[in-house]
Parts: C-alpha cells; structure tokens; sequence
C-alpha cells in the first residue's frame, strides 16, 4: 500500500439500528496526501484569460492589473505563465515564457487598458494555444479566466473551447467580476471540467479580485497527486444515493457504475496537507445486530514527479448494527455540519433553477429551507439573503442578480471560506 495517501472515513453515525428498515448514512471520506516524499510545491502551466473590454475601466482595470502583478511575484522563476487581453479581439500580451524576468513581466501587465466589446472565446482560443506549448505530465496547468460582462453570439465556440480544456485536462478557473456576467455560461465552461478541478466563481468587488486569483494559484501550487479517482465497493444491500465533494468546495460529483456493486468518482487533483472530503450519502438495507463492512472505499492516483501511476490506497467502512435505541443517537458533529452545509448548496441550486423555470412557489420553499439550513450553521449574512430573495419572489419581482450569485457561489464555499485580505 503506498503511504503518500492518508485515507480516513467518518461515519455520521457509528452505530445504526438492528433490524430495521433500510436506512440513510453517510459516510465522510478523506484523501489527504501527507506522504514526506511529496514535493513541497508544483510546477505550473498558468494562462491568464482576462478581459479588458470597456467596462472593465476604472477600478475594475486597476485592480485587475494589481492582482496579476502580486500573484506573479508569488511564482517560481520555473513556473510557466501566459496572458492574453480580451475585448471584442484578443491578443497574446505575455507568451508563455518562464517567470524568470518579474520585472519585465509586471510592466507589460501594467500596459493593459479598457477597451472594445466582449468576444470570449476569441481570449479562450489564443489562451488553450499558449497552455498546449508547455503540457507536460510535471507540471499543473490552469486556465485562469475572468469576465465582467456578457459574451455576444459566441456562447457555442466559448462551450468547444472549454471541452477541448477538459481533452487536454486542464481545468478552467472562471471568474465573473460584478453583476453584469452570464452565470449560466461560466457554469456550463467550468462544469466542463469539474471532473478534472474545474470551478466558476462570483467577484462580487473589485478589491477581491487578488484573495480569489490567489486561492487559484495557490491551489495549484500545492497540487501533489493527480488523476485520483475514488472507487466504492459496496456490500450486498447498499446502494449510493447522492456524492458530494465538500471540501476544499462544494460540488455534486454524482458517481459512475463500473459494475454490480461498484461506483467510481473522479477526484481530479490532490493537494498537499489538505486533499479533498467526499460525502456520500448511502442506503443501508436492513441488518442483523452486529458489525459489518458495508463498503470498502479505494483512492487511486498518479505521481508523475516520481514517474509512477495507478497508485491505490484503501479504507474499510465498517458499521455496527445494535438495537440499543439510545446508541444509534450519537452522531458525529463534524460529518452532520458537513451535510447541513451540502444540503443548503443542494436547496439554493434547486430554488435557483425553479426561479429560472418560472414556478416561484417552489422556488420560494426552497429559499425559506435553505434559509433555515444557513441559520443552523451559522451562516446569519447568507441566510438573510435567501430569505430576501425569496420575499421578493413572493412580491412578484425578480430575484437580483447580486442576490442571486452570491447564494449560487457562495454557498458552494461555506466548507472552505476565502482568506481574508
């Protein structure tokens, strides 16, 4: 068994009720690589997409060309970064070149200025272009994309571009600054690549822009396993019933079926010290009193630094079936506050989509449950504004755009929140 993996599951509850009717748990399994061999940092393939279209003038502008001046002098002079500039033409401001000369590089970001329109997908062609020169199994390539308005009639061509990232696996980190942005574009490019680290996220400030480019960077920098893939064997009379990543972010993984009794769930790439959290949320046919492995969860990974592949680790998740009545009460606090917090992402993700759809009853509900989830951890700020928009759909009114986006991105990290500045 390869020791650079530590593999820990939790159970929500340890003990569960004997000869009972089919019952949920869940069971919180971590993949942490701690292994001291691991690099401390990795080598990067960066390409900064970013727009410059009119808009973006002013303080937007400004602390756009703060935030990449800052985050280059947080790489490596053996890190790779490229930067293209975006209106309705794109253009190649930094080919990608290793960041060797700062100084250099920091006074041709300082030469970006507001300009022209939005053509998306012009930035994203020339950006997958500068990431193809240097696509090496060492390195951790990102595309980092950021956006202020909406991309006009070349929506199809932004989607071709972000699939072909996912063939190249390269994840795409997609920004939307402010409120003028097509949330549902940037999700559907960043869902693209979910499987392999991809994300969409809401800036709702100028100033935030370095915290968000930040923890992008940093991120892939602390990237040490890659291609993990988690595999669940489970026993007779188990089924899964929903996956969720929930740390470092929020996301519905789902699961594929590999055979009878096994699922498979991609992890995408580990980082060091910190890993990921899967929550899964089983169905557990009725047992007889006793203890029993009711899945056997197994990581397998890659670590391409030390040429070597298809590495596994593997952890039992073994439950005892009692008929004590009072035992099968203790819960596990830490996995049941991971639950609240995935259910409040999976109640907005719900409303959100029945607003979209016009049934704003629905909509409401779900707003008003997902409201009290907030509460229940101790998200008051967050609660406050699902509990605003939904008195707005009750108005007749549309929900806002601000309010909108910061229930959809926010409450995907309330597991990992953004450093303060």
């Amino acid at each position: 068994m390869a020791d650079e993996l530590k593999l820990a599951v939790t159970l929500a509850r340890p003990k569960m009720l004997a000869n009972s009717s089919p019952q949920i748990q869940y069971a919180l399994v971590e993949v942490i690589p701690v292994g001291e061999g691991l690099p401390e940092t990795a080598p990067l393939n960066l390409c900064f997409v970013l727009d410059r279209s009119g808009s973006m003038a002013g303080e937007k502008i400004e602390n756009l060309r703060r935030a990449v001046k800052l985050v280059i002098d947080q790489l490596d002079p053996t890190d790779i970064v490229s930067i293209v500039i975006f209106d309705d033409r794109a253009e190649v401001l930094v080919s990608a070149t290793p960041v060797s000369d700062k100084n250099h590089l920091k006074r041709q970001i300082e030469a970006i200025t507001d300009r022209g329109g939005t053509e998306m997908s012009k930035g994203m062609k020339l950006g997958v272009q500068e990431l193809q020169k240097h696509l090496t199994p060492d390195r951790v390539s990102r595309m980092v994309l950021l956006t202020d308005g909406q991309t006009y009639g070349d929506e199809d061509e932004c989607q071709k571009l972000a699939n072909q990232l996912k063939e190249l696996n390269v994840p795409l980190c997609a920004f939307g600054l402010g409120e003028d942005w097509n949330e549902d574009l940037l999700d559907a490019l960043a869902n693209a690549t979910k499987s392999i680290g991809g994300f969409s996220e809401f800036i709702e400030r100028p100033e935030q822009i370095l915290q968000h480019f930040q923890f992008a960077v940093r991120s892939a920098k602390r990237v040490v396993a890659r291609n993990a893939y988690l595999t669940l064997k489970l026993a007779q009379g188990i089924s899964p019933r929903q996956v969720w990543r929930v740390l470092p972010l929020i996301a519905n993984l789902g699961y594929q079926p590999i055979s009878d009794r096994d699922v498979q769930v991609p992890l995408s790439d580990l980082e060091r010290d910190e890993g990921q959290g899967i929550l899964v949320e089983l169905s557990v046919a009725t047992k007889p009193k006793g203890t029993f492995r009711i899945a056997q969860a197994e990581v397998t990974y890659d670590l391409p630094h030390e040429n070597r592949y298809g590495e596994k680790v593997k952890a039992d998740i073994i439950v005892e079936f009692t008929e004590d009545q009072q035992a099968v009460q203790q819960v596990n606090p830490r996995v049941m506050n991971l639950v609240e917090k995935a259910t409040a992402f999976k109640l907005q993700t719900r409303a959100l989509e029945a607003a979209k759809t016009g049934d704003y009853g629905t909509a409401t509900r779900l707003l008003r449950q997902s409201a009290t989830r907030l509460l229940n951890i101790g998200e008051q700020e967050l609660a406050t504004v699902a509990l605003e928009e939904a008195k707005r759909l009750e108005q007749g009114q549309q929900m806002t755009s601000t309010g909108t986006k910061r229930l959809r991105y926010e409450t995907q990290r309330l597991t990992r929140p953004l450093p303060k500045q």
